[in-house]
């Protein structure tokens, strides 16, 4: 059944719109207060783990902004936790693997599982919060690159440069591509059963692609995230976000992709002329500019859309919302977005 606010899905049609919809990656987090309470009750896995908090966490901010789309409470590490892989969320140190991948035999003994079995709580959490929304917006399912995977798989934990993931993939490339078709073939399986169960677009987030030559991504990141894309297009949109990746949008172009999301470091225009205004873009506000001035980002986000155009685009952030964000700064960017003339 279609949204009633269905101002996101004719976006991703590429449609005539007076303005943009408007959502932010990490829109449901830590810059929240009822966030915070709730992150002081309860772990991090375990919220998202818990359908009735995952449920609730995804449509706190809904309560408050007037947003186009809602993004379920979630984690990219869900899909290696199902496969096997015991990551954990330290404090002050973040994702936690205690025993990465280092070895070709490593890679042989991971499994790909049954999604209903290991998964089971995000699809009861997608139930849950569709209830909530009564129909009023999408929502959005996601996952990690089948490469960003690798690089918390193999490194054990976040990275400046994730040399250890990368050095496996060039000294091991038989086994790096056993490990991503792996997480490809479970991402795919999560994917299709998340459409199932009510997500109206998916998001694939490759966080780390940026880390890679435009020669290794073509290796690496690229084939996989097309996997994804052309088996999940079929039921619904996918917006594909691959961060510093812009010497990739025009290949992306090609794929069936609805939309491709961009980070900051790429102007408007640059971003157009690679797509050459083929495809719906995605972004691409810097998450640190909402510690502006609310007037200043207003009128950021204003010139922001005159770039890109109200048409084939969705306001977003060119990253996740940062913790230390002021709430009503949040709130600036949002109304200055479903306020454009």
């Amino acid at each position: 059944m279609t949204p009633k606010n269905d101002l996101l899905l004719r976006a991703l049609q590429g449609e005539e719109l007076q303005r943009p919809p408007v959502w932010m990656m990490r829109q449901a987090g830590r810059y929240l207060p009822e966030f915070i309470a709730l992150r002081d009750k309860y772990d991090f896995f375990t919220r998202c783990q818990t359908p009735e908090l995952a449920a609730e966490i995804t449509v706190q901010p809904i309560r408050r902004f007037p947003l186009d789309a809602a993004i379920l409470f979630s984690d990219i590490l869900v899909i290696p936790q199902a496969m096997g892989m015991d990551f954990e969320m330290k404090h002050n140190v973040g994702p936690w693997l205690e025993n990465p991948i280092r070895t070709p035999e490593q890679v042989r003994n991971i499994q790909v599982p049954d999604v209903d079995e290991t998964l089971g709580y995000v699809f009861e959490a997608i139930k849950l919060t569709k209830n909530e929304l009564h129909n009023e917006i999408p929502l959005f399912g996601f996952a990690g690159s089948p490469w960003t995977i690798l690089c918390y798989a193999v490194e054990g934990k976040g990275s400046k440069a994730f040399d250890v993931a990368k050095s496996f993939c060039f000294q091991h490339p038989v086994a790096a591509h056993e490990l991503l078709q792996k997480i490809t073939d479970t991402t795919i399986a999560y994917l299709l059963k998340k459409v199932e169960q009510g997500c109206n677009v998916i998001q694939v987030f490759d966080s780390w692609g940026g880390m890679l030559s435009p020669k290794d991504y073509d290796e690496f990141s690229w084939p996989y995230i097309e996997q994804i894309v052309n088996a999940v297009a079929e039921k619904a949109p996918v917006i594909v976000f691959a961060k510093g990746c812009w010497f990739a949008l025009e290949k992306m172009t090609q794929s069936k992709a609805s939309a491709l999301g961009v980070d900051w470091t790429v102007t408007p225009q640059t971003a157009r002329a690679l797509t050459q205004n083929k495809i719906t873009l995605q972004g691409n506000f810097d998450p640190s500019r909402l510690l502006s001035p609310p007037e200043t980002i207003q009128q950021m986000v204003k010139e922001m859309i005159d770039g890109f155009g109200p048409s084939k685009y969705i306001a977003n952030l060119g990253h996740g919302i940062l913790p230390n964000v002021p709430v009503e700064n949040a709130r600036a960017f949002i109304e200055a977005v479903v306020n454009y003339k």
